[in-house]
């Protein structure tokens, strides 16, 4: 698999984390891939051959060349129909509300087309995506889109900014009551501007940070112990921390660390 990560451009740093691409034969990337839920919406544009979706308890569906991806709850399982050529747009966890024509918590879970997002602009930037031969044109071409539909930069909330920080600063091992307490704001009040800026409350958000944590301690250290990585990422015990780690992986830890390396963990580790 050959992949990239790119930088956006400054004045988009507030909203998009980066930029990266994937490109790879199908007899070369792995029959299915579990994207894991890592706190972040991102825009895909796939100019290599189609995906299949696999949900869980339905059928199979073709996914479209072109959409944004909302928050992910649980595993999302993908299967590459042939070449994979995969250019992607990775907003920060506060970072696609701007851009957002419906509200960011009915995304969830959701993949919607840049149609039913942005109407005849987003069939434009489709089109233009998919027929752009280089990266480098892909982000001209997606940064002038994202300028042109970002209309008001004031539309940023810093207290959110600040918390989402301060959670990934901490690996999400603070509370929601720590959070709250450390930045004055009531609980209620911090529950409600996640969920709808965000897409996630701050308890979900934080156990997803957590999780992505521990999962790249699997990818970087040689061999660990389950119960001392638990504890590490500051679960009650190892059983919370398989609990949660199926949740959101669909696998428990020994199966993951067996022969499952994820291609959504290779993405993760670059951003």
């Amino acid at each position: 698999m050959n992949w990239q990560i790119f930088e956006p451009h400054n004045d988009l740093k507030a909203f998009v984390k980066c930029y990266w691409t994937l490109e790879s034969l199908k007899d070369k990337t792995p029959d299915k891939n579990t994207i894991v839920p890592d706190g972040t919406i991102k825009m895909i544009f796939h100019y290599g051959d189609f995906y299949r979706h696999y949900p869980e308890g339905g059928n199979s569906y073709l996914l479209p060349k072109c959409f944004v991806v909302g928050q992910l709850t649980r595993p999302f399982v993908v299967e590459p129909t042939g070449k994979t050529g995969t250019f992607f747009v990775r907003f920060h966890p506060n970072g696609f509300l701007p851009f957002a024509s419906l509200p960011i918590k009915q995304m969830e879970n959701s993949t919607i087309p840049l149609e039913e997002l942005f109407g005849k602009e987003g069939l434009a930037i489709e089109q233009e995506i998919l027929n752009a031969d280089s990266t480098a044109m892909r982000i001209k071409l997606i940064e002038t889109f994202l300028f042109n539909q970002l209309t008001d930069y004031q539309n940023i909330d810093y207290i959110v900014k600040s918390i989402v920080d301060t959670i990934l600063t901490a690996n999400g091992q603070l509370t929601v009551n720590q959070l709250s307490q450390q930045n004055n704001i009531n609980r209620r009040q911090l529950v409600r501007k996640f969920s709808s800026i965000i897409g996630l409350g701050p308890k979900q958000l934080s156990k997803t940070i957590r999780l992505q944590t521990a999962l790249k301690s699997l990818l970087t250290q040689q061999k660990t112990s389950l119960t001392a990585l638990a504890y590490e990422n500051e679960f009650y015990d190892q059983a919370h921390f398989i609990k949660d780690f199926k949740e959101f992986t669909g696998l428990t830890p020994k199966e993951f660390y067996g022969d499952h390396l994820k291609m959504s963990l290779i993405f993760d580790s670059l951003a």
